[in-house]
């Protein structure tokens, strides 16, 4: 088998057989074909997509270039949630606790931001002493124990996607919808849990741009899962602004703290009980999705949800945060509206980029995160504005931040008509 062949079937727009995809996939990991041939196919890919058995076989042959979890030692059925990335995205925070009040198993292994999204170990790894490197055996027993366990991705998982994505990172071939979708379920399938939700974002804040994209992505997800023998739910909701308020590691682990209490934003609560729901009734716990969504609100109501959270960060040596002395920003600067009116959009990319630059997040892989710094927003999409009112809160470390106040007010359009609040759900595929 030549490589040279496989580049030219798949530019001649013809379907590859799993022989072939394994042949490059492992051929690549092992260092045996080059990165310039590899470019090539990824282009070829790129312009011409998979059918759905070429990205099946294609997650498989990423799937089986590492190690693949074993949960077998968890009794009952395994949870288990992603996103595609988003700004203020602290939903796993929120959703593990809560699923895991209700008696679900939520084996979490969560990865690193970068870039204008954030990243669930860097919200963790901001609570003093939190743990993320939870050996095999710790990692089971707490799930079977506590419901929970959140830990970090080990390099063995997947290193053929680690390979492929940092290539196709510097050959403009990240946005093909086949190749997302392996890069994404290989992962999960790894992790080796039954049942998976899949929060899909759509708008400015996300990878994906228009509802058709993210229905295709979620469509090949979900065959993909079903191909695997699991059970994989997709949702495609919005992220053309923040979720939630909170853009930063500390103000965003606060956030879903007070979420958990009854007292969060009403986007990021309704998004977990809906997510959670499914998670829920998925693990055969309740009969159905409306029960299970009551169940949910009940654990919430109960403090049940919010006690989880507590012994989960102490269980993985965290101290839980004592709000009055865990943010430590040396300045809190108000950004006040230059006009009255109604917030029309509200661009998620230029917040999170702004929360990147005052070091909330990574530009590159060896940046070092802040964890006391990001934006707090005080208004949202539909909100009535007053000129002069404070739009949102910057909390930062360093002297000069002009240009992050400019960005901040121009990612906010202001109307004079009312507006609607932006649709949170678009759809839910199974």
């Amino acid at each position: 088998m030549r490589m040279i062949d496989i580049i030219e079937k798949k530019r001649d727009n013809h379907s590859l057989t799993k022989a072939e995809i394994d042949f490059f996939v492992s051929g690549y990991t092992n260092d045996t074909i080059p990165d310039y041939q590899i470019s090539s196919l990824m282009m070829a890919i790129y312009f011409n997509g998979m059918n759905d058995q070429e990205a099946t076989d294609f997650t498989e042959a990423v799937l089986n270039s590492g190690s693949i979890i074993d949960l077998s030692g968890i009794e009952g059925i395994k949870v288990d949630k992603h996103s595609t990335g988003g700004v203020g995205d602290k939903t796993t925070l929120v959703l593990g606790p809560l699923v895991a009040a209700c008696g679900a198993k939520f084996a979490k292994l969560s990865g690193r931001g970068l870039g204008h999204t954030g990243g669930t170990l860097d919200k963790l790894e901001s609570i003093k002493g939190f743990n993320i490197a939870l050996s095999n055996a710790r990692f089971l027993k707490q799930v079977n124990e506590l419901g929970i366990a959140v830990a970090g991705q080990t390099e063995s998982l997947a290193p053929a996607d680690k390979k492929l994505y940092a290539l196709r990172d510097v050959t403009a071939t990240v946005p093909s919808i086949p190749l997302i979708a392996a890069s994404i379920m290989s992962k999960k399938l790894a992790s080796g849990a039954d049942v998976i939700v899949l929060d899909v974002k759509i708008g400015e804040g996300a990878f994906m741009k228009t509802l058709d994209d993210a229905r295709e992505l979620s469509r090949i997800m979900v065959k993909i899962g079903e191909n695997f023998g699991k059970k994989v739910i997709a949702f495609i909701t919005d992220m053309a602004e923040p979720l939630g308020y909170a853009v930063g590691n500390k103000l965003e682990v606060i956030e879903a703290m007070r979420t958990l209490q009854g007292n969060g934003p009403a986007d990021l609560q309704t998004l977990c009980t809906e997510i959670g729901a499914y998670l829920v009734h998925g693990a055969g716990i309740t009969e159905d999705v409306k029960s299970a969504r009551e169940m949910i609100e009940e654990k919430i109501t109960s403090l049940e949800a919010s006690d989880k959270f507590k012994t989960l960060i102490e269980t993985q040596d965290g101290v839980y945060p004592d709000l009055n002395d865990y943010i430590h920003a040396k300045h809190i600067i108000a950004v006040k509206s230059e006009k009255s009116g109604y917030v029309k959009n509200l661009n998620a990319l230029d917040i999170g980029m702004s929360a990147m630059r005052l070091g909330a997040g990574r530009e590159t892989k060896d940046d070092t995160i802040d964890a006391d710094v990001g934006i707090v927003l005080n208004k949202k999409v539909g909100d009535k504005v007053d000129a002069v009112e404070d739009l949102a809160y910057i909390y930062n470390n360093k002297e000069d931040i002009t240009d992050e106040i400019k960005t901040i007010l121009n990612a906010f359009e202001i109307s004079e008509s009312v507006q609607e609040k932006k649709t949170l759900i678009y759809e839910i595929i199974n």
